[in-house]
């Protein structure tokens, strides 16, 4: 805890999806409405993991992901699990015939107060091309597990942006060196 705990949150700027907040000396940003993400781990019967890219206004250049959505933006009671599918779909074209959760996580604590569902799809059918909705331009990537280092590797010296999760795929590489 620290002196700032007990303080009054302020709203300083609030739009139709984030809020900027101030309590005490902290300065961060939160979803509106508490709407959270889900992030999906998809890796088919192949051992092909399915990964995005698309263009990211805040970062100004295409970024590289797992896929992900929000889940409660259309319908409040909507259920993480159905959103995770939704979401897959409509990306990546795939449908998961089995999706469960892995924990709930924090991907940047010490600014945004948003938090995601990281989720496992499994059994997937192959539904259409993906892509997302009108206006998103995503890209989907179905990448052999072994060479997920490369590929990334290889879209990074591209100039892609890297999302920090992408760390889920390359952690036990990297603590090895």
């Amino acid at each position: 805890m620290t002196k700032d705990t007990n303080l009054p949150v302020e709203t300083m700027w609030e739009g139709k999806y984030i809020v900027a907040k101030k309590q005490g000396t902290w300065e961060y940003v939160a979803r509106t409405r508490g709407i959270q993400a889900a992030v999906i781990l998809a890796v088919d019967d192949e051992g092909c993991v399915l990964l995005v890219d698309q263009f990211r206004m805040p970062l100004g250049r295409r970024c590289l992901e797992l896929p992900a959505g929000l889940v409660g933006d259309e319908a409040a009671d909507e259920a993480v699990e159905t959103a995770a599918a939704r979401e897959l779909e409509e990306e990546t074209g795939y449908r998961p015939g089995r999706i469960e959760s892995l924990g709930f996580f924090h991907s940047s604590p010490g600014m945004v107060s948003e938090g995601f569902t990281l989720m496992r799809a499994r059994e997937l059918v192959k539904t259409g091309a993906g892509g997302g909705v009108e206006g998103e331009g995503i890209t989907v990537h179905r990448v052999p597990l072994e060479e997920v280092e490369g590929f990334i590797a290889a879209k990074r010296a591209e100039g892609f942006a890297m999302d920090v999760k992408l760390l889920l795929l390359l952690g036990a590489g990297m603590v090895g060196r």
